[in-house]
């Protein structure tokens, strides 16, 4: 289990990211736009330095919904590796068998 501190950031994080996103795509347009004038692509890329650091989806750190685990984590399920075997031997996951040999 992560700490629970690690686990909240990365909610702040995620929530953060969703708000912002429409102003960074917006201002990241217009600092790619080579038709502009300069100072108006330096201006945007200035404003988008403003932005709080942590409303970049970069930033964001992808983790099991059960565990908080970063590593070894399966986007499909939102799951970690741990987890995903746990709950495909208890045969909670529709369509998954664990495979043993």
């Amino acid at each position: 289990m992560a700490k629970k501190s690690s686990i909240e950031k990365n909610n702040r994080r995620r929530k953060l990211s969703k708000k912002y996103s429409p102003r960074r795509a917006r201002l990241k347009a217009i600092a790619r736009d080579k038709a502009r004038p300069m100072e108006e692509r330096f201006a945007a890329t200035l404003k988008l330095a403003e932005l709080p650091r942590n409303s970049s989806a970069t930033r964001v750190r992808n983790r099991c919904e059960m565990s908080g685990r970063p590593r070894g984590y399966y986007r499909k399920h939102k799951l970690s590796r741990i987890a995903l075997r746990e709950l495909g031997s208890r045969g909670l996951i529709p369509g998954l068998v664990k495979s043993s040999w």
